[in-house]
């Protein structure tokens, strides 16, 4: 079936591209303010995940989870975090074979620092986002 028997329009795709642009100059935004406090987007992705897991400890089975990468690039992750002195690894006392992160006092203010620029940025990216899923919303109906 085409687009058109679809009853898609080409305002349809219009809002759709300008949507997926905005998400994209987020992540740019993003990327770049991590790299301001010399970490990776997935570095950053991983302090937040652990930071807002809302039934800690957090694992390495839960990063993975999270970022929607392997156990093993989880691992990798997690290492290079302790020896940047961001996190701490410690023994589950409950299973010997997890290890629970946590992040180190340097790693809670990176990430505050990150969080603040990122919710300002939000806050001046909200309403372009709501309008665009707004338009896209009374297309469907």
């Amino acid at each position: 079936m085409s687009a058109a028997q679809q009853g898609l329009s080409d305002g349809d795709y219009t809002k759709l591209a300008d949507f997926r642009y905005e998400l994209r100059c987020f992540l740019d935004f993003s990327a770049n303010a991590a790299a301001c406090e010399g970490l990776t987007s997935q570095q950053h992705q991983a302090l937040l995940a652990i930071r807002g897991n809302a039934t800690p400890p957090s694992s390495v089975g839960y990063i993975a989870q999270r970022l929607r990468i392997r156990p093993n690039t989880a691992a990798e992750l997690a290492q290079r975090l302790e020896q940047a002195g961001l996190i701490t690894r410690r023994e589950n006392d409950s299973d010997r074979r997890t290890m629970d992160l946590e992040l180190t006092e340097e790693g809670k203010r990176r990430l505050d620092a990150l969080t603040l620029a990122h919710r300002r940025e939000l806050s001046q990216l909200m309403p372009v986002v709501l309008e665009l899923l707004d338009s896209l919303n009374e297309e469907s109906e």
